[in-house]
Protein backbone atom coordinates (compact mmCIF):
# COMPACT_ATOMS: atom_id res chain seq x y z
CA UNK A 1 0.00 0.00 0.00
CA UNK A 2 2.74 2.43 1.07
CA UNK A 3 4.69 2.43 -1.85
CA UNK A 4 2.60 3.48 -4.03
CA UNK A 5 2.10 6.68 -2.58
CA UNK A 6 3.68 9.57 -4.53
CA UNK A 7 7.42 10.40 -3.99
CA UNK A 8 7.82 13.73 -5.19
CA UNK A 9 6.77 16.75 -3.82
CA UNK A 10 3.81 18.94 -5.56
CA UNK A 11 4.52 22.73 -7.42
CA UNK A 12 3.30 23.87 -3.96
CA UNK A 13 5.98 22.21 -1.95
CA UNK A 14 3.96 20.86 0.63
CA UNK A 15 0.01 21.30 1.28
CA UNK A 16 -1.15 17.80 1.05
CA UNK A 17 -4.74 16.49 0.52
CA UNK A 18 -4.99 13.01 2.36
CA UNK A 19 -8.18 11.33 0.30
CA UNK A 20 -9.47 8.61 2.67
CA UNK A 21 -12.10 8.21 -0.12
CA UNK A 22 -14.53 5.09 0.69
CA UNK A 23 -16.94 4.18 -2.21
CA UNK A 24 -18.98 1.20 -0.43
CA UNK A 25 -16.11 -1.34 -1.31
CA UNK A 26 -17.75 -4.67 -1.58
CA UNK A 27 -20.38 -6.40 0.58
CA UNK A 28 -18.64 -5.14 3.77
CA UNK A 29 -20.12 -2.95 6.55
CA UNK A 30 -19.75 0.09 4.76
CA UNK A 31 -22.72 -1.12 2.57
CA UNK A 32 -24.67 -2.47 5.08
CA UNK A 33 -24.78 0.69 6.61
CA UNK A 34 -25.40 2.35 4.07
CA UNK A 35 -28.16 0.14 2.31
CA UNK A 36 -29.53 0.82 5.93
CA UNK A 37 -29.26 4.82 5.93
CA UNK A 38 -30.38 5.00 2.09
CA UNK A 39 -33.77 2.81 2.36
CA UNK A 40 -36.02 5.22 1.93
CA UNK A 41 -34.11 7.29 -0.97
CA UNK A 42 -34.09 4.97 -3.64
CA UNK A 43 -30.85 4.97 -4.46
CA UNK A 44 -29.54 1.97 -3.23
CA UNK A 45 -29.45 0.55 -6.79
CA UNK A 46 -26.58 3.39 -7.44
CA UNK A 47 -24.65 2.25 -4.67
CA UNK A 48 -24.94 -1.95 -5.33
CA UNK A 49 -24.09 -1.38 -8.64
CA UNK A 50 -20.67 0.68 -8.33
CA UNK A 51 -19.16 -1.08 -5.01
CA UNK A 52 -17.78 -4.28 -6.82
CA UNK A 53 -15.48 -1.63 -9.18
CA UNK A 54 -14.15 0.91 -6.54
CA UNK A 55 -10.60 0.79 -5.38
CA UNK A 56 -8.16 3.93 -4.76
CA UNK A 57 -7.67 4.63 -8.15
CA UNK A 58 -11.02 4.86 -8.60
CA UNK A 59 -11.46 7.02 -5.81
CA UNK A 60 -9.12 9.66 -7.37
CA UNK A 61 -11.45 10.68 -9.97
CA UNK A 62 -11.87 14.03 -7.99
CA UNK A 63 -8.36 15.07 -7.51
CA UNK A 64 -7.87 17.75 -10.55
CA UNK A 65 -9.30 20.69 -8.95
CA UNK A 66 -6.91 20.35 -6.32
CA UNK A 67 -4.13 19.41 -8.46
CA UNK A 68 -4.28 21.78 -10.83
CA UNK A 69 -4.13 24.31 -7.98
CA UNK A 70 -0.80 22.49 -6.35
CA UNK A 71 -2.20 20.81 -3.71
CA UNK A 72 -0.27 17.15 -3.69
CA UNK A 73 -3.53 14.34 -3.31
CA UNK A 74 -2.82 10.74 -2.00
CA UNK A 75 -5.23 8.24 -2.12
CA UNK A 76 -4.64 6.36 0.81
CA UNK A 77 -5.30 2.29 0.17
CA UNK A 78 -6.37 -0.20 3.14
CA UNK A 79 -7.84 -4.19 3.59
CA UNK A 80 -11.24 -3.93 3.19
CA UNK A 81 -13.71 -6.67 4.86
CA UNK A 82 -13.41 -9.10 4.83
CA UNK A 83 -9.73 -9.31 4.16
CA UNK A 84 -9.31 -6.13 6.82
CA UNK A 85 -11.30 -5.82 10.10
CA UNK A 86 -12.24 -2.51 11.43
CA UNK A 87 -8.62 -1.86 13.76
CA UNK A 88 -6.58 -2.93 10.73
CA UNK A 89 -8.51 -0.81 8.62
CA UNK A 90 -7.59 2.41 10.64
CA UNK A 91 -3.97 0.99 11.54
CA UNK A 92 -3.40 0.62 7.83
CA UNK A 93 -4.70 4.64 7.20
CA UNK A 94 -2.65 5.78 10.49
CA UNK A 95 0.28 4.35 9.01
CA UNK A 96 -0.24 5.85 5.94
CA UNK A 97 -0.12 9.30 7.64
CA UNK A 98 2.83 8.54 9.06
CA UNK A 99 4.73 7.39 6.24
CA UNK A 100 3.92 10.87 4.58
CA UNK A 101 4.70 12.85 7.33
CA UNK A 102 8.36 11.06 7.06
CA UNK A 103 8.48 11.34 3.87
CA UNK A 104 7.69 15.25 3.77
CA UNK A 105 8.61 16.35 7.10
CA UNK A 106 8.69 20.38 5.74
CA UNK A 107 4.93 19.92 4.82
CA UNK A 108 3.14 22.85 4.89
CA UNK A 109 0.19 21.07 6.02
CA UNK A 110 -2.15 17.55 5.84
CA UNK A 111 -5.12 17.88 5.06
CA UNK A 112 -7.86 14.97 5.38
CA UNK A 113 -10.83 14.37 3.30
CA UNK A 114 -13.03 11.14 3.33
CA UNK A 115 -16.59 10.56 2.19
CA UNK A 116 -19.15 8.19 4.21
CA UNK A 117 -16.83 5.24 6.04
CA UNK A 118 -13.82 7.17 4.58
CA UNK A 119 -14.88 10.37 6.90
CA UNK A 120 -15.35 7.61 9.83
CA UNK A 121 -11.51 6.75 9.11
CA UNK A 122 -10.30 10.30 8.78
CA UNK A 123 -12.18 10.84 12.10
CA UNK A 124 -10.42 8.27 13.90
CA UNK A 125 -7.02 10.31 13.40
CA UNK A 126 -8.43 12.79 15.62
CA UNK A 127 -7.82 10.12 18.34
CA UNK A 128 -5.23 8.37 17.08
CA UNK A 129 -1.93 7.62 19.24
CA UNK A 130 0.70 9.16 17.41
CA UNK A 131 3.34 9.39 20.02
CA UNK A 132 3.00 5.52 19.58
CA UNK A 133 4.37 6.16 16.08
CA UNK A 134 7.28 8.54 17.08
CA UNK A 135 5.52 11.26 14.25
CA UNK A 136 2.85 14.02 14.99
CA UNK A 137 1.47 14.72 11.47
CA UNK A 138 1.17 18.40 10.78
CA UNK A 139 -2.34 17.86 10.43
CA UNK A 140 -4.00 21.50 9.71
CA UNK A 141 -7.91 20.11 8.28
CA UNK A 142 -10.13 17.78 7.93
CA UNK A 143 -12.70 17.31 5.12
CA UNK A 144 -15.54 14.80 6.58
CA UNK A 145 -18.61 14.21 3.65
CA UNK A 146 -21.57 12.18 5.14
CA UNK A 147 -19.73 10.36 7.50
CA UNK A 148 -20.48 7.65 9.90
CA UNK A 149 -18.98 8.57 13.51
CA UNK A 150 -20.96 6.37 15.42
CA UNK A 151 -21.08 2.52 15.03
CA UNK A 152 -23.01 1.05 17.60
CA UNK A 153 -26.60 1.10 15.94
CA UNK A 154 -25.19 -0.99 13.16
CA UNK A 155 -22.99 -3.46 15.22
CA UNK A 156 -26.18 -5.49 15.34
CA UNK A 157 -26.53 -6.23 11.63
CA UNK A 158 -25.82 -10.03 10.42
CA UNK A 159 -23.49 -8.71 7.26
CA UNK A 160 -21.65 -6.50 10.52
CA UNK A 161 -20.80 -9.38 12.94
CA UNK A 162 -17.98 -10.10 12.21
CA UNK A 163 -16.59 -6.67 12.28
CA UNK A 164 -18.40 -5.56 15.32
CA UNK A 165 -18.90 -8.40 17.42
CA UNK A 166 -19.33 -6.69 20.78
CA UNK A 167 -19.88 -3.11 22.29
CA UNK A 168 -16.79 -2.35 22.85
CA UNK A 169 -15.35 -3.20 19.44
CA UNK A 170 -18.09 -0.53 18.11
CA UNK A 171 -16.73 2.06 20.77
CA UNK A 172 -13.22 1.15 20.14
CA UNK A 173 -13.27 2.11 16.39
CA UNK A 174 -16.14 4.95 16.87
CA UNK A 175 -14.73 8.83 16.94
CA UNK A 176 -18.17 9.81 18.33
CA UNK A 177 -17.61 7.91 21.63
CA UNK A 178 -13.86 8.28 21.71
CA UNK A 179 -14.11 12.21 21.59
CA UNK A 180 -17.59 11.90 24.58
CA UNK A 181 -14.72 10.34 26.71
CA UNK A 182 -12.12 12.54 25.97
CA UNK A 183 -10.78 14.40 29.24
CA UNK A 184 -8.06 16.66 27.78
CA UNK A 185 -8.28 19.39 25.03
CA UNK A 186 -7.00 18.74 21.58
CA UNK A 187 -3.55 19.02 20.91
CA UNK A 188 -3.77 20.34 17.47
CA UNK A 189 -6.33 23.57 18.07
CA UNK A 190 -6.10 24.98 14.69
CA UNK A 191 -6.39 22.44 12.99
CA UNK A 192 -9.94 23.00 11.20
CA UNK A 193 -12.59 20.23 10.85
CA UNK A 194 -15.48 20.86 8.47
CA UNK A 195 -18.51 18.08 8.88
CA UNK A 196 -20.57 18.59 5.66
CA UNK A 197 -23.62 16.55 5.13
CA UNK A 198 -26.29 16.56 2.19
CA UNK A 199 -29.44 18.24 2.08
CA UNK A 200 -30.63 14.99 0.98
CA UNK A 201 -28.74 12.67 2.87
CA UNK A 202 -30.85 10.45 4.96
CA UNK A 203 -31.82 11.30 8.39
CA UNK A 204 -29.28 9.08 9.95
CA UNK A 205 -26.27 10.38 8.38
CA UNK A 206 -28.02 14.22 9.86
CA UNK A 207 -27.94 12.84 13.00
CA UNK A 208 -24.41 11.56 12.92
CA UNK A 209 -22.89 14.89 11.29
CA UNK A 210 -25.32 17.30 13.52
CA UNK A 211 -23.90 14.83 17.03
CA UNK A 212 -20.64 14.47 15.64
CA UNK A 213 -20.01 18.58 15.15
CA UNK A 214 -21.90 19.27 18.51
CA UNK A 215 -19.74 16.77 20.64
CA UNK A 216 -16.45 18.75 18.76
CA UNK A 217 -17.31 21.96 19.66
CA UNK A 218 -17.42 20.67 23.09
CA UNK A 219 -14.65 19.06 22.83
CA UNK A 220 -12.91 22.62 21.60
CA UNK A 221 -11.92 21.37 18.38
CA UNK A 222 -12.31 24.24 15.69
CA UNK A 223 -15.00 22.93 13.56
CA UNK A 224 -17.98 23.84 11.32
CA UNK A 225 -21.16 21.92 10.50
CA UNK A 226 -22.09 22.67 6.66
CA UNK A 227 -25.15 21.22 5.02
CA UNK A 228 -24.63 21.35 1.12
CA UNK A 229 -27.79 22.78 -0.77
CA UNK A 230 -29.67 19.84 -3.37
CA UNK A 231 -27.14 17.31 -3.08
CA UNK A 232 -27.77 13.68 -1.93
CA UNK A 233 -24.66 11.19 -0.59
CA UNK A 234 -23.51 10.35 -3.90
CA UNK A 235 -23.66 13.83 -5.18
CA UNK A 236 -21.84 15.42 -2.75
CA UNK A 237 -18.41 13.48 -3.47
CA UNK A 238 -19.02 13.43 -7.16
CA UNK A 239 -19.94 17.01 -8.04
CA UNK A 240 -15.95 17.64 -6.57
CA UNK A 241 -14.62 16.81 -9.81
CA UNK A 242 -15.86 20.55 -10.18
CA UNK A 243 -14.07 23.02 -9.65
CA UNK A 244 -16.43 25.70 -9.37
CA UNK A 245 -18.03 23.34 -6.99
CA UNK A 246 -19.00 25.02 -3.80
CA UNK A 247 -17.63 22.37 -2.02
CA UNK A 248 -13.89 22.27 -4.31
CA UNK A 249 -13.61 26.22 -3.32
CA UNK A 250 -14.20 25.34 0.35
CA UNK A 251 -11.84 23.05 0.40
CA UNK A 252 -9.30 24.99 -1.45
CA UNK A 253 -9.93 28.22 0.61
CA UNK A 254 -9.53 26.42 3.72
CA UNK A 255 -5.72 24.88 2.42
CA UNK A 256 -4.57 27.85 1.23
CA UNK A 257 -5.66 30.25 3.75
CA UNK A 258 -3.91 27.68 6.51
CA UNK A 259 -0.92 26.76 4.52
Amino acid sequence: MRKELPRVPGPRGGAYSMSTMEMAKGRNWTSTFLRQCLKDSGRVEVLEARSLKSSKDTSAFMVSPLTAQGVVVVIVAYDIAPKGTLDQMVDQVTQSIVFVQRQYPGNQGIYLCGHSAGAHLAAMMLVANWTKHGVTPNLKGLFLMSGIYDLEPIMHTSENAPLLTTLQDAQRNSPQWHLEMATTQPAGPACRILVIVGQHDSPEFHRQSREFYQTLRRGGWKASLEELHDVDHFEILWNLTQKDYVLTQIILKTIFQES
